[in-house]
């Protein structure tokens, strides 16, 4: 897939999720929070791809999400911001300062991705440099993820919107995806490692 119908594409979910929220719950703060979530839920899939692929199958991931993966999550995860700000300023709800700090960092390492990616690619970058850089956002985004959907299952989190066993699967998910990325890494033949 190309960067442009990648972008086109996430644009064009954005407006799908906005429209069904909409719908459901119309020009409400509920609506807002929905709309959050469930870019929020976009985020997720985006990632999922960018997660199970990289680094062994770039081929992949260029095919699904486009060479520029990295900048494609970027945007829909930037989306994702702004409709979360949004609702945290109109609802007033509290906001939690590690839970603040971890999600900052977490937006720096993405939006600093597609940057170090292009370094890479115009060959400012060592492929060393490159997989370290890469494996720290690949697993402290998916530590963020995690973060997002365990306090939810516990019930730590109130007014987030959503049932329980939606967070129940999705923390599910969000485990399988760590257990069959390390699956892959540890049982690959030595000599492809």
């Amino acid at each position: 897939m190309t960067f442009r119908k990648a972008i086109v594409l996430v644009l064009g979910l954005e407006l799908l999720i906005g429209a069904f929220a909409y719908f459901n719950y119309g020009q409400t703060l509920e609506g807002l929070q929905a709309v959050t979530r469930y870019s929020g839920r976009l985020s997720l899939v985006l990632f999922s791809v960018i997660f199970l692929l990289l680094p062994k199958n770039e081929k992949g991931i260029k095919l699904i999400l486009s060479e520029k993966p990295f900048q494609v999550f970027a945007v829909a995860h930037g989306i994702h911001l702004v409709e979360l700000l949004s609702y945290v300023y109109l609802s007033g709800n509290d906001l939690i300062p590690l839970r603040l700090a971890g999600g900052f960092l977490a937006y720096v390492i993405i939006f600093a991705m597609p940057f170090i990616q292009d370094r890479h690619i115009t060959g400012n970058l060592t492929p060393k440099r490159y997989l370290i850089y890469q494996t720290i956002y690949l697993y402290y985004v998916w530590f963020i993820f995690f973060m997002s959907y365990l306090p939810r299952v516990q019930g730590k989190l109130l007014n987030v919107g959503g049932s329980y066993w939606e967070f129940v699967v999705l923390l599910c998910w969000v485990c399988m995806m760590l257990g069959m990325k390390l699956s892959v890494q540890l049982f690959q033949p030595k000599s492809k490692r």
